[in-house]
């Protein structure tokens, strides 16, 4: 392969034409109670169940509340729930707080909570949560303020679902569910479609001295470069997604703070009804294709690390050094894998990602390259954000590249990334036959002994390897840039960071 470069993988189109770093901007008037916000994508809908990315999961998580969350240090707790246990027979207990309330004025129950797990877990739901929600057998509300789960199989890692940010509980009355009632600190004030969103604080939020910002007002900057630039210039106060070129420059800002994270990751993932990429040799060719270290270098500025198996965070007891290795470079095997499977010439397909965002185009940019080599001839399509979320959850696509994170940063977090048979997602594998891994994902759920949950995970990266649920090709960092002024505000941990958006309600200057 030739030397890769960020000048010959993008070319004019996308990276000469980049605006230049400001060195000594002009400082805009910052306004009394409002942070202003870059946001890097308009949300596709605010629907609170189905997943449609990590930007609309931030406003999701303003306007409404979940049963958990997770503090500045990563750790567990109630949000609506006040507190949280297991019985004597194995059923999860949620007491909830008795002061939190609707936007409507509504008090928040436990029907409340019933009604939404039970549409989550619908048949025809889209929810991101569906398969989750339907391991629940029954939910019982002894009491309005009680939520009793009686589960279909032990689950170790329950209380971590009603976190994720796509679980929201709305007012069980609600029916449009663009506009469910949440009970979150903000509502949706105002809005010009595909430029800015203006949320201020709900005249009824229930957390005494919260939202210590009575306005956020988020503008779209769909353009890396726009945006950081938005931020240097003074703009806007607050970046989601620092491009990793422009990360030194933050850091030498003296204005400025970047709170960055490793913890997300970029992968392919495949089309399972659409040969050959049911094939599980084949997806193992694709494993071994591509060479990591160039989309680290290429797409993330450095600011990143090559994975070479699943994405099994170092430094924690599910990690093994051997299997990390299982999917390494090795451009002779993969050719020797598609032999195997039938394909000693390869074969042409097509490779979908979105132009939006500068860590897709560039990793997918190089994957093409190194699939070429081996004999993959893949046609690039890039499309705008909504477009690629759609093609996704349909499964309009042969391969795509995506960046992911796990929902939390127990491997459980990794369930919606790696079980390919849960509900259609833009974010995993469409309708791929993994059954192993989906087994052994069910089954370390299901063990509450730490020291058994990591044999059983690691039993799981081994099936993964062989069943390629999905090809990991890097850790990324994932920054806020944001002017030091602002306090309260931090960057979740690992997985987590995805979620950090919940603590705008903490942000405030001064």
């Amino acid at each position: 392969m030739p030397h890769l470069t960020r000048r010959t993988l993008l070319g004019a189109a996308a990276g000469l034409g980049a605006a230049p770093l400001l060195t000594n901007p002009a400082r805009a008037q910052q306004r009394p109670g409002v942070i202003r916000m870059g946001l890097s994508a308009w949300p596709p809908n605010l629907q609170p169940w189905p997943s449609t990315g990590a930007s609309a999961g931030t406003v999701k998580m303003l306007i409404h509340r979940r049963l958990m969350r997770f503090d500045e240090k990563g750790e567990l707790q109630g949000e609506l729930a006040s507190e949280y246990s297991r019985d004597a027979e194995g059923a999860w207990i949620f007491k909830l707080r008795t002061d939190a309330v609707f936007h409507n004025g509504e008090k928040v129950t436990s029907e409340d909570v019933k009604w939404c797990i039970e549409q989550i877990a619908a048949e025809r739901s889209t929810a991101y949560y569906r398969t989750q929600m339907q391991q629940i057998e029954r939910v019982e509300t002894p009491d309005t303020h009680t939520v009793r789960l009686v589960m279909k199989a032990p689950s170790a890692t329950a209380p971590l679902w009603f976190a994720n940010y796509n679980m929201a509980i709305v007012w069980r009355g609600s029916r449009d569910m663009a506009n469910a009632v949440g009970c979150g600190p903000y509502r949706v004030a105002s809005q010009e479609r595909g430029t800015w969103l203006q949320l201020e604080k709900a005249n009824n939020y229930w957390v005494p001295g919260l939202p210590r910002t009575p306005v956020i007002r988020m503008t779209i900057y769909a353009d890396e470069n726009l945006r950081l630039a938005a931020l240097q210039s003074g703009d806007v106060d607050m970046i989601e997604y620092v491009p990793w070129s422009g990360m030194a420059a933050v850091e030498n800002d003296p204005r400025l703070k970047l709170d960055a994270q490793m913890g997300p990751f970029m992968d392919i993932l495949f089309n399972g009804t659409r040969p050959p990429f049911n094939n599980p040799l084949v997806r193992r060719a694709v494993a071994h294709a591509v060479k990591r270290e160039d989309i680290v270098r290429v797409a993330f500025s450095g600011r990143g690390r090559p994975i070479e198996g699943m994405p099994i965070v170092e430094g924690t007891p599910w990690y093994d050094a051997e299997l990390a290795k299982g999917h390494a470079y090795d451009p002779e095997r993969a050719k020797a894998l598609l032999v195997q499977a039938g394909y000693p010439n390869g074969f042409a397909t097509t490779l979908l990602a979105t132009s939006q965002f500068g860590m897709h185009k560039d990793s997918a940019e190089i994957s093409q390259q190194y699939l070429a080599a081996i004999g993959i001839q893949a046609e690039l399509r890039l499309t705008d954000w909504s477009t690629r979320v759609s093609a996704g959850i349909r499964g309009q696509y042969d391969i795509a590249v995506h960046g992911v994170s796990a929902d939390f940063n127990d491997p459980d977090g990794l369930t919606v990334v790696l079980d390919t048979s849960l509900s259609d997602a833009h974010g995993r594998s469409f309708r791929l036959s993994t059954p192993r891994t989906v087994e052994l994902l069910a089954k370390g759920r299901t063990e509450f002994d730490t020291a058994k949950r990591i044999e059983i995970y690691k039993d799981m990266q081994r099936a993964a390897l062989e069943e390629v649920p999905v090809v990991a090709l890097a850790w990324r960092e994932q920054g806020y840039g944001y002017d030091r002024r602002i306090s309260g505000f931090a960057n979740l941990p690992g997985a987590l960071t995805t979620s950090s958006g919940a603590l705008l309600e903490f942000a405030a200057f001064g």
